[in-house]
């Protein structure tokens, strides 16, 4: 299995990576990444690429990859409308299209979020973006499955690149053990959602195109 990631430097994506390190089902992932990662693994290639809007000049490396995991994304909080659509919509939206391209067998996983608006006409802007990502994967011509988790909980090491969630995590780690007993249905991990990504590729399409974290950490157990 040929895997492209997306986002691999934040703590989704490490998550994700690290699954794919040591899944002997993966042999190849090529990292899009703006800066290196920093580390060397037989499996790893990376790519550095700096314009998410426009991937055309490294087409060439996206091709005939088996998966593509889609962990790129920022928070909207102290971003403008425009700026939040740019990077969750229109970045996806162009790795999405070239990394498809002649490539319907391809799957493609995109972490979204619970609390995603489907509809479009929510009230709450980061949630109608996120729909309206979601619709627009799922309507192309590809296996595209949309990810919803809730709670995810870094269990290897990942860090969030963004102060503020280092931060959280870190006052609310013991947090985890009780969730996991009292609100399983919200609750998953890095490890858990990392393994479920490789686990609908093996689906080739099959089952609900839109988990939510119970199903997440069932696929990914």
């Amino acid at each position: 299995m040929k895997v492209i990631l997306f986002g691999a430097s934040g703590m989704v994506g490490q998550g994700v990576l690290r699954a794919c390190m040591e899944d002997p089902g993966v042999t190849e992932v090529i990292a899009v990444a703006r800066r290196s990662l920093g580390r060397n693994a037989p499996k790893l290639r990376e790519v550095l690429h700096s314009d998410f809007a426009d991937l055309a000049p490294i087409a060439a490396d996206l091709a005939g990859a088996d998966a593509c995991f889609y962990c790129a994304g920022v928070s909207s909080a102290g971003r403008s409308n425009a700026e939040y659509e740019k990077i969750t919509y229109t970045y996806t939206m162009e790795a999405a299209r070239v990394v498809a391209a002649d490539n319907a067998h391809l799957t493609f996983v995109y972490v979204s979020g619970e609390g995603t608006d489907s509809t479009e006409q929510g009230r709450t802007f980061w949630a109608r973006v996120k729909g309206r990502t979601e619709n627009a994967l799922l309507a192309m011509d590809m296996h595209a499955y949309a990810f919803r988790p809730g709670w995810i909980q870094p269990v290897h090491g990942e860090t969030s690149g963004t102060r503020w969630y280092r931060l959280f995590y870190r006052l609310t780690s013991w947090l985890y053990p009780l969730l996991r007993r009292l609100a399983p249905r919200y609750v998953t991990s890095t490890e858990h959602l990392g393994r479920a990504m490789i686990a609908v590729v093996r689906l080739d399409g099959a089952g609900p195109h839109i988990l939510r974290t119970e199903q997440i950490t069932r696929l990914g157990a």
